[in-house]
């Protein structure tokens, strides 16, 4: 089959590569030219684990390639847009200007009958609105991705479930090979469930994180607590990671896009609840920014930029909003992240350490090694994670 994939982000380029590895033709399509370049070279302009493997693999087979002109698009009858959906500046509302730009720079091209696919993660009643736009040749469906970043490639590839919204069954016979649950239903539903899904991922976050709190004033273990509470099968261990709380492109947006759309159709309450959600999301890191303003050191330094372990994207970074609260000398060191320093320079005489990612490289950072690089030996556990007996053991204070 013939694809277009119109927005080579995270999403995009995994989408585009994964399909090229089920057999499939396709053209990646972005405004970026430089991101283009990379893509057609084989290489990722972000981390992603597996990924440059399939487009090194794909671009040499022929069947996969990137342009930056959207005429290419009448190649193909299949259509996806994966373009980005950020929040506009100042409000929760999603700013769906790109997708618009992307639908009016591609239809024109399309003669006869072709199929759009939104994979972008939109509003409820976006989908029903684009389609009054569209010619009658033009058949819309919705499909939401559900992809986990770190994890994106195995995602595509062998999702938990496949949402199609709309009438149309060419999505079908496309993802017939992954042998995956298929889920019929109209774009209105398609649409909420990506929002409902991670508005619940992120309220599960701070749900832990409030309880954290709690834990924290009388003295109790919240990992205890935590690996307790999901040995139940009805919760489950997933995102009871207690820290300081969500971050990235995904989780902070589009729960406060879910609020603002709960509070438009009339779900005061449900609005009310996900405020609480962003609300203790962003206590959390505040707790730790007002930890370390009454330490008053002179040189601070924080292990991780990147959002979480195992990716390099450092939007709503909770260790880098914590860096830019703070008026003294700060380090930040990230073992993946670009342009940011190696462990050792960031410890060199510090004067409070924040473990803000739980980077591997981190949570097993010999103590006894750390303490010859600080100048005072005080480190603030952002994400339970670190062995808190042996850091004291070694002559640290554990916060």
């Amino acid at each position: 089959m013939d694809i277009t994939m119109v927005g080579t982000g995270y999403l995009g380029a995994t989408h585009a590569a994964c399909m090229a590895e089920l057999g499939h033709r396709v053209i990646g399509i972005d405004t970026d030219a430089t991101k283009v370049e990379a893509l057609n070279s084989g290489r990722s302009p972000f981390y992603e684990p597996g990924l440059d493997e399939l487009l090194a693999k794909h671009t040499t087979t022929g069947r996969l390639r990137f342009t930056t002109d959207p005429a290419a698009a009448s190649a193909a009858r299949l259509h996806f847009l994966g373009v980005g959906t950020p929040q506009h500046p100042g409000s929760d509302e999603a700013d769906l200007s790109a997708l618009h730009a992307a639908v009016a720079s591609l239809v024109p091209h399309l003669e006869g009958e072709h199929t759009l696919v939104g994979k972008s993660t939109v509003p409820v009643g976006t989908a029903r609105a684009l389609a009054a736009t569209l010619p009658p040749t033009i058949t819309l469906l919705w499909n939401p991705e559900f992809l986990r970043e770190g994890h994106a490639v195995a995602d595509t590839l062998r999702p938990d479930r496949i949402v199609i919204g709309g009438d149309g069954d060419i999505l079908d016979e496309l993802y017939a090979p992954l042998g995956r649950p298929i889920i019929h239903t109209d774009w209105e539903t398609a649409e909420l469930v990506k929002g409902a899904a991670n508005a619940l991922l992120a309220t599960k976050v701070s749900f832990i994180n409030g309880v954290a709190t709690m834990c924290d004033a009388v003295g109790a273990n919240i990992t205890e607590l935590s690996r307790a509470l999901g040995l139940d099968h009805r919760i489950g261990p997933h995102f009871l990671a207690a820290g300081l709380g969500y971050g990235g492109g995904c989780l902070p947006k589009d729960t406060r896009s879910f609020r603002h759309q709960a509070a438009s159709l009339g779900a005061e309450s449900t609005a009310h609840l996900l405020q609480a959600v962003d609300a203790i999301n962003t206590e959390r890191r505040t707790r730790v920014i007002d930890q370390i303003r009454a330490l008053q050191p002179q040189r601070v330094a924080i292990l991780g930029a990147a959002f979480k372990p195992g990716s390099d994207d450092v939007r709503d970074s909770p260790g880098l909003a914590i860096a830019a609260a703070l008026d003294c000398d700060v380090a930040v060191a990230d073992p993946l992240a670009p342009g940011y320093l190696d462990v050792d320079c960031a410890l060199d005489g510090a004067d409070v350490v924040v473990l803000a990612t739980a980077w591997p490289d981190y949570v097993n950072l010999d103590p006894e090694w750390a303490k010859k690089k600080v100048r005072s030996p005080r480190i603030i556990d952002g994400r339970y994670a670190l062995d808190a007996t042996a850091w004291r053991q070694a002559g640290w204070i554990v916060m």
